[in-house]
């Protein structure tokens, strides 16, 4: 017989009523923890809710599920051998445990990346050390209740069965089982109301599909009452996600030859939007072993989904961003090797019209790719932006200028700016960029020509706005919104149009990266982009930028340098070259001889600061390479600085390192592939720099 229910008064804290469990068949909680101190405590905590099995390792609570069935396993999170994280995958790769419930105990990590991977490999709650006896008491008690009811429901039908067989006790047994049945509904109603659950009966073959009961949770989680079911018995099969329905269909049709089912699908809520649901139920039989009907559990899983679906961007986001800094930097090293032999061709040697093609060709080449690596790092969101405060009037000037003999004659581009609007905080070069990518991706949309929209206008967004996922600070923003009437992109394609490489154009007829670009510069500027399209009607691409504030800077051009003869009456310095790539460096080296500099080089730090101590006042400024093995080149110009305080220094970089700026604040960096004027410029203001020191 169950238990009453009880109160009992324990230093201070009030008990919850325990759960009905038949003593032959006391629910089990396994404890894992390497620490005995936590096991002994948790252990006294939850003594009296169920029989306490206690491990040391990962190791020794997969030994321990084999053998027996556990209401709920307590799962520390760090221990030796394997942790809690690699023991919950294993235990959910495991069919006989997979649905166990997992509650993780942790100490430390209560940052939401740690969360959500501990939900990701399948716990459904965490208890942070050290543990409060009432909370976590609360959190056993649902789910060894959960244990309880399900083999309640068990041991219900091996009653019935045997109420069949015994016809002088059926009355009896019929009526304890009644009131066992309404106690444990009444638990179960208690519980449900709290969870994103509901219960269900279903009579075999029904068809179209109808449940006969279902828990007082039904509404919350359809939007629909039983009474709207009822009137309107095709409901289920219609509101299922189209991609999801066959697979649905035929799960629920084959339950019949297993006596269960499983499934997890999208519906469509009252509310138009799709809900993931996790469909279970169990065949019941009467005493002559016929099926009597189905009883089942539908649950809400569309917040474990998002929360997967976040982590699995983040880990793609984080990938993606590895990788583009490792092509970057290898690559740019590369390019700059080539852009500066060809510059060098070009300076040294006479050409006729036939080489100056190549020449031409070649460098075109190279300035692709190093327009591909940009992109990448727009997408990643390590690319350098230099934001100023950009008058839109203006930008709008640039971009037709840019696009004019782009678009062709049957494309209109017609822009609609609001009158008076602020400026915007953003790149000049990667927001015309941006603009241009759209409207070129619009126009592809329309190959039979029409009419592309650029609208600029203001906005004020609240507090932790939510736009197309991203977050926005409260403040004002420039939206831009390119709008075309083209082909339209599929409902299914739109996030993935965003992810780079991905494109819906013919083969040959793009790279992928354009709307990634954008996406990647949105986000790096502290902005979002939102895209709408229906297939047919065309599409709309919003860009959400911050609004300049009053105290930006408007952007100045950068001073050019073309030829050799501007070096006339310039200083000629005695410059420290450190670079490890081979080819980088010698033609970085070439390109300071051809502005009339001394250049002395090493391949490595070490090499650089023997060179430096050995002679102090031998140079007048250092130009290092960043990402070098053993000795970085911020690392260099801070040892360089103790041993002559003064020295002008620049960094040459790769790519944009997330930290570079953070290094050294006063040294000017140069990204890799430079031009000739560029890194004049950059001497001169490195050079300046040390002359004010």
């Amino acid at each position: 017989m169950p238990r009453a229910p009880t109160v009992i008064l324990d230093r201070g804290i009030v008990d919850e009523p325990a759960p009905v469990v038949l003593p032959s068949e006391r629910a089990r909680v396994l404890v894992v923890d390497d620490d005995e101190h936590n096991l002994v405590a948790i252990s006294n905590v939850l003594e009296d809710l169920a029989e306490i099995v206690v491990a040391r390792s990962g190791e020794e609570a997969l030994r321990h599920l084999l053998r027996e069935e556990f209401a709920a396993i307590l799962l520390d999170v760090y221990m030796p051998g394997l942790d809690g994280y690699e023991t919950a995958q294993l235990i959910r790769e495991r069919q006989q445990t997979r649905r166990v419930p997992i509650l993780f105990l942790s100490a430390v990590n209560k940052e939401m990346e740690h969360l959500l991977r501990g939900y990701a490999t399948g716990a459904v709650d965490y208890v942070f050390k050290p543990v409060e006896p009432t909370v976590l008491r609360s959190k056993v008690a649902v789910f060894v209740d959960l244990y309880a009811m399900r083999k309640e429901v068990q041991r219900t039908a091996e009653a019935q069965q045997r109420l069949l067989d015994d016809n002088l006790r059926a009355n009896a047994e019929r009526l304890h089982a009644e009131q066992q049945l309404r106690l444990a509904e009444q638990r179960q109603a208690a519980i449900i109301a709290s969870l994103p659950i509901t219960l269900y009966l279903e009579d075999v073959g029904c068809e179209p599909r109808m449940p006969k009961f279902v828990s007082g949770n039904f509404e919350t989680l359809t939007g629909f009452s039983f009474d709207d079911i009822r009137h309107s018995p095709g409901i289920w099969s219609e509101r299922l996600h189209p991609e999801d329905r066959e697979r649905a269909v035929a799960a629920l049709a084959a339950r019949g030859q297993g006596g269960a089912h499983s499934v997890e699908y999208r519906w469509r809520h009252a509310d138009g939007e799709y809900r993931h649901f996790l469909d279970q139920a169990v065949l019941l039989h009467d005493a002559g072993g016929a099926p009597v009907e189905y009883a089942g559990t539908l649950l809400d899983i569309s917040d474990r989904r998002e929360l997967e679906s976040e982590l699995n961007q983040i880990r793609k986001m984080d990938a993606i961003g590895q990788l583009t800094g490792g092509i970057a930097h290898d690559f740019n090293n590369l390019l700059a090797a080539v852009l500066g032999g060809v510059g060098m061709i070009e300076r040294q040697i006479p050409l006729d019209d036939k080489q100056r093609r190549l020449i031409d060709m070649t460098r075109h080449a190279a300035e692709q790719g190093a327009q591909l690596v940009r992109h990448l790092l727009a997408f990643s969101r390590r690319q350098v932006l230099q934001p100023a405060a950009l008058d839109v009037a203006m930008l709008a000037d640039a971009v037709d200028g840019l696009l004019a003999h782009t678009l062709g004659g049957r494309i209109e581009l017609v822009w609609k700016c609001e009158d008076g609007l602020d400026a915007v905080f953003a790149d000049s070069a990667q927001l015309e960029l941006a603009i241009m990518n759209l409207v070129i991706n619009a126009r592809d949309a329309m190959p039979d020509g029409g009419t592309v929209t650029i609208e600029a206008s203001g906005h004020v967004a609240q507090a932790s706005q939510d736009i197309a996922g991203t977050l926005l600070d409260a403040g004002r923003y420039i939206v831009f919104a390119v709008t075309d009437r083209g082909c339209g992109i599929a409902a299914e394609q739109v996030e993935q149009v965003m992810e780079p490489f991905f494109t819906t154009k013919a083969v040959g007829k793009g790279t992928g990266l354009g709307l990634s670009m954008v996406y990647g510069f949105a986000k790096q500027s502290g902005g979002a982009l939102r895209l709408t399209s229906e297939v047919g009607v065309g599409t709309r691409v919003e860009i959400w930028l911050p609004a300049a504030p009053a105290d930006a800077v408007t952007p100045v051009a950068p001073e050019e340098v073309s030829a050799p003869e501007s070096r006339i009456g310039k200083r000629q310095l005695n410059i420290l070259l450190v670079d490890d790539h081979e080819g980088a460096r010698a033609a970085t080296a070439a390109m300071l001889h051809d502005l009339g500099h001394h250049v002395s080089e090493a391949g490595e730090g070490e090499t650089a600061l023997k060179m430096v101590r050995k002679q102090p006042g031998a140079y007048d400024l250092v130009l290092s390479d960043y990402a070098m093995p053993r000795l970085s080149g911020s690392d260099l110009i801070r040892q360089l600085r103790e041993i002559r305080p003064t020295l002008p220094a620049v960094i040459i970089t790769g790519y944009a390192e997330p930290n570079l700026q953070a290094v050294e604040d006063e040294v000017p960096v140069l990204v890799k592939p430079f031009t000739v004027g560029s890194l004049e410029a950059t001497l001169d203001l490195a050079s300046r720099q040390g002359a004010a020191n």
